[in-house]
């Protein structure tokens, strides 16, 4: 695999994805001025769909580590490219930091606490401490995921066992905590203790179906040297058939057990995404995220079908944007649905992003290797 894998795309790609990406940062950077409450929400989504492909990267490799499984080696590369792209994604975490008060509406408030049951609440959501927290999550993500990148790279399987046990505790705490404060507390009010293994289902879903769409599109075209086979294919459709199923079963369990206990402070969160024009979407998230893998990667013969697996894994990303807008947007701009220029802003800053450091980070992986060889 010493060879520069963009020789095998075509020349318009790395254009492509540099005017999409570009035209979407203008959109929302004009947008922070214009109409700050939607771009700096179409920001979050933005970095919370980059962030958790390149998290995924990372939990990928460390999986494969942590149980000595060889038959991912020729996935590697793409896991390692996608880890990669976990600073750049930061980046715009931090923008939407700064423009905090349009998107938490619990930094617009200045009211002042005299209940001593919110008092922890208001200590946890002070602007100051929320910013120190997310600079450690970020901040040990980064640096756990490049040293277990190095590690991978160099073939240390020592190593990379280690550093894969260590960052898998780490990065299960800080996850847990991150999706709280960044999802959750966009409504301060409403609380699920599930809130973090749902996002964290989602975002490992969403990951194994970015590996499998660029695993196959690259192979495809001698990127991978052909070294992806059937068995590796069939492997990633099991796993991506297998959680977008655990993806399922928690969403189930959040829904059911608020539905089941019907307390407002709970409810108020569900009543707002299953009425109205919000509904509709609300079941495509269910359609896109679950029932097409379920159905469509239920026999051996499509978990081995190149085109099956991309048409799968490229609704499994779409499901996942969708599940994140869901997060985000009901609980800020009423009771309709938005689509607008902000919102396709957002989405051609998210691919173009995505597919311009994915294949920077990958050549920079080939690079690599080929100095090491």
């Amino acid at each position: 695999m010493n060879h520069d894998p963009a020789r095998y795309l075509p020349e318009t790609a790395p254009r492509l994805w540099t005017t999409l990406a570009g035209a979407g940062a203008l959109v929302l950077a004009a947008g922070l001025f214009v109409a700050p409450q939607r771009a700096g929400m179409n920001l979050l989504l933005a970095n919370q769909f980059l962030l958790g492909i390149g998290l995924a990267g990372a939990c990928f490799l460390a999986f494969q580590a942590v149980t000595g499984a060889s038959w991912s080696l020729p996935l590697r590369p793409v896991s390692r490219a996608l880890t990669a792209i976990l600073p750049a994604a930061a980046v715009l975490l931090l923008v939407v930091l700064l423009v905090g008060p349009s998107v938490y509406p619990w930094m617009r408030s200045s009211t002042p606490v005299h209940d001593p049951a919110e008092a922890f609440k208001h200590f946890w959501l002070s602007r100051s401490f929320f910013s120190v927290r997310t600079l450690i999550y970020l901040a040990l993500w980064i640096a756990m995921g490049a040293a277990i990148v190095r590690a991978s790279r160099r073939e240390d399987s020592s190593r990379s066992m280690r550093l894969s046990a260590i960052f898998l505790v780490i990065f299960g705490m800080t996850f847990w905590l991150a999706s709280f404060d960044w999802l959750m507390s966009l409504e301060p009010h409403w609380y699920s203790t599930v809130f973090g293994l749902y996002n964290f289902s989602g975002l490992f879903t969403s990951g194994l179906a970015a590996i499998l769409v660029f695993t196959v599109w690259l192979d495809q075209r001698g990127v991978l040297s052909h070294a992806v086979g059937q068995k590796q294919l069939q492997d990633l459709g099991t796993l991506l058939f297998a959680f977008s199923t655990f993806w399922a079963y928690i969403w189930f369990c959040q829904y059911m057990l608020i539905w089941y206990a019907n307390f407002p402070e709970e409810t108020s969160h569900y009543v707002k995404r299953i009425h109205g024009a919000w509904g509709a979407l609300f079941l495509l998230n269910l359609v896109l995220n679950w029932l097409v893998p379920f159905f469509a990667l239920m026999t051996r013969a499509n978990k081995r079908h190149p085109r099956v697996l991309m048409v799968v894994g490229a609704g499994v990303l779409l499901g996942r944007w969708l599940d994140l807008y869901l997060m985000i947007f009901p609980s800020q701009v009423g009771t309709r649905p938005v689509l607008g220029v902000w919102e396709l802003g957002g989405v051609a800053l998210l691919v173009g992003g995505l597919s311009l450091l994915f294949l920077r980070s990958l050549r920079q992986d080939f690079a690599a290797g080929a100095a090491r060889a």
